[in-house]
């Protein structure tokens, strides 16, 4: 029997609201698919409909209405579950979907080196990784800024082809195209490496992404994180050269020119950050390998980035109204 035909709905359900989710499910909804946004950080509540904005590059607005609903509202989710939460909660959240999907693809388009863990530990059937090559920006509720850098490939963790090329088909729009790719590790440790720079770096010098093609000093800190990191790839069988890597911040940084990146966007806003799976995780696994001391500005980085996120986080509550601080 065809793996397909296990879905029993071709529904996308969009955990996360932010700026991925909220594009995501926009452009599905213009495409005439089916799709639901499930806010990730509420469990209770009706689902709405509301309309959600995305400016593209060249300043159109694409707009749909979207239905915004809680996981609790749902008993079942059959279809195609894409997480575009924060990392971070995947933990909880793996408990709480493992009654509610079934035989349904989860599907993740988040950030970071071991984010499908929790899903594996709770053995669902199916697991899927995408690495997004997209630049997004929160304006305000109902907005999002969007610019798609390339196509965002979609590979296996846990699953098989033809239920693959059928996400792929199923989440691919004009605005915002998927594609099939086999070996996904190694752009998964290729895009991590990547983000510890972009995710570290931009925050702590309160700056948007194009800074390492703009300036000389801030690019020799991006090399000294890709040397580190690339050696504890080839550590661990994945084999990235620091050329290869350099082009890539590079390529990000001329593409995203003024956009902030996520960890900046959370630091501003009082929220936890994803670096626990970015620099920490690297870090984590140069300890294993007996490799520490070869990590350290990673590492140095990556707890400037956490302190700074703490004090923020401090800084937030004590200006929050309590409505606001439940909201997070």
């Amino acid at each position: 029997m065809n793996h397909i035909m296990h879905l029993k709905s071709d529904h996308t359900y969009i955990i996360g609201s932010g700026a991925i989710g909220k594009a995501l499910v926009v452009f599905l909804r213009l495409s005439g698919r089916k799709a639901t946004l499930i806010r990730g950080s509420l469990n209770d509540g009706s689902p709405k409909v509301e309309p959600i904005r995305v400016q593209m590059p060249e300043g159109t607005l694409h707009e749909a209405e979207v239905t915004i609903s809680t996981l609790n509202a749902i008993p079942t989710l059959n279809g195609i579950i894409v997480l575009a939460n924060k990392s971070f909660g995947n933990e909880q959240l793996a408990v709480a979907l493992k009654n509610k999907t079934g035989s349904s693809p989860i599907v993740l388009l988040q950030n970071g080196l071991g984010v499908e863990r929790p899903f594996s530990a709770q053995s669902f059937p199916e697991i899927y990784r995408c690495v997004l090559f997209v630049t997004s920006q929160v304006i305000d509720e109902t907005t999002v800024r969007f610019k798609p850098v390339a196509p965002c490939p979609v590979g296996i963790e846990r699953g098989n082809t033809d239920r693959l090329q059928h996400i792929v088909r199923q989440l691919t729009t004009p605005h915002l195209v998927f594609e099939s790719k086999a070996h996904i590790q190694h752009t998964i440790w290729k895009k991590a490496i990547v983000n510890c720079v972009f995710n570290s770096v931009c925050p702590l010098l309160e700056t948007d992404n194009g800074i390492f093609h703009r300036s000389g000093p801030a690019m020799q800190i991006a090399r000294r994180v890709i040397a580190e990191c690339a050696g504890i790839a080839n550590a661990e069988g994945i084999l990235l050269t620091s050329n290869d890597l350099e082009e890539g911040v590079l390529q990000i940084s001329r593409a995203s020119d003024g956009q902030l990146i996520s960890t900046l966007q959370d630091i501003r806003a009082g929220r936890r950050t994803e670096i626990d799976t970015l620099n920490f995780e690297l870090a984590g696994m140069a300890g294993e390998l007996g490799l520490v001391h070869d990590i350290e500005a990673t590492m140095l980085l990556g707890e400037l980035t956490r302190l700074k996120a703490e004090v923020n986080f401090k800084n937030h509550l004590k200006t929050s109204k309590p409505e606001q601080i439940a909201m997070q």
